[in-house]
């Protein structure tokens, strides 16, 4: 006779789980350190790079927002690494914060201020938008290839 299995509940943990990572599986604080650096550093010299050909200034402001955006990314992946929209929310508000720093045209000056408006945001933002597209891409291809 077959017995009747019961429903799982919010509480029982589900049957694939073995057991809960032990502090042995966990990385090293150390570890985690050195891992938000490296993210920081990777997306700080990846915005200024990809600023470089828009002015040496452009660079220096992209690098500082791609460090900082280095930093919450990482700390954002720990948390919920599966948020999309967290991820690219984060990636709006620090082109906010980049575009705070900016001394743009007024947009009711006629249209070449309104184009002169949208070239100047367009070339703020494409550096940490490409710096966001090159962190998360590498990320998803080193762990890609994990087994």
């Amino acid at each position: 006779m077959i017995t009747p299995e019961l429903p799982p509940t919010l509480a029982a943990p589900p049957p694939d789980i073995a057991s809960p990572p032990t502090v042995d599986t966990l990385p090293s604080r150390a570890d985690l350190r050195w891992r938000s650096i490296s993210w920081a550093l990777t997306a700080g010299i990846a915005a200024g790079l990809i600023g470089l050909p828009f002015g040496l200034d452009l660079a220096v402001r992209s690098t500082g927002c791609g460090l900082f955006y280095g930093l919450l990314a990482f700390h954002l992946e720990r948390v919920d690494p599966e948020d999309s929209h967290l991820q690219a929310g984060l990636v709006g508000a620090i082109c906010g914060v980049r575009s705070l720093g900016m001394a743009l045209p007024s947009p009711l000056n006629g249209v070449d201020a309104l184009a002169s408006l949208v070239q100047d945001l367009l070339l703020a933002w494409l550096p940490l938008i490409g710096s966001a597209l090159l962190l998360h891409g590498t990320q998803r291809m080193l762990s890609a290839s994990r087994p």
